[in-house]
């Protein structure tokens, strides 16, 4: 990502929005966006493979893994306005398991993208399955969307749920069931 070149063009769109770049509040704003912008969308720059890091583990069993509430931050990709909440992610090891921070890595990994919420919940689902061999995923995704809260319709109160499953989570409703139970006992 070219920082110069992005501090540019903020400065070219605060011209636009009728602002003064050279005035004392502003001077500065072009490379702090710029900035920013490099860490919102630092998942562009990175892998789940290096999110990873080596940390699959063998591990016998096949008990059902769950990691509640990680916190995701992300930016829609049609208004680019952040939408923010929890995504629960759950899997049935076969015979690999991750360290529980690479769970929370995956996320962020896709979630530092410009995206749409389906999207970001669909990935993840599939980078812990290909990372697993799993027999069975599910991750469910609650979030707030700002382009629905500060814009548009403006709702402030509404969030969009998500979820995808696969393998055994798709395939028996016993399973789908465990994890969903799992993860409502785990809210606040």
């Amino acid at each position: 990502m070219n920082l110069d070149r992005v501090a540019e063009l903020i400065r070219e769109l605060l011209v636009e929005l009728g602002e003064d770049p050279t005035r004392e509040g502003l001077q500065k704003t072009p490379e702090r966006v710029a900035r920013s912008w490099e860490f919102l969308t630092r998942g562009y720059r990175t892998s789940p493979e290096k999110a990873l890091n080596e940390a699959v583990f063998r591990s016998p069993g096949s008990s059902m893994i769950i990691v509640r509430n990680i916190e995701i931050f992300s930016l829609c990709e049609h208004h680019m306005l952040p939408f923010y909440g929890k995504c629960h992610v759950g899997y049935i090891a076969r015979d690999k398991v991750l360290g529980v921070s690479k769970i929370a890595r995956l996320a962020e990994v896709f979630a530092r993208r410009l995206q749409i919420q389906e999207r970001l919940t669909e990935e993840v689902a599939a980078a812990v399955m290909k990372a697993t061999n799993a027999l069975g995923v599910g991750v469910v995704l609650e979030a707030k969307h700002l382009c629905m809260m500060m814009r548009g319709v403006e709702k402030q109160h509404s969030s969009m749920v998500t979820s995808a499953v696969l393998g055994s989570f798709r395939n028996d409703s016993r399973t789908r069931e465990e994890f969903l139970t799992l993860i409502r006992n785990g809210e606040n």
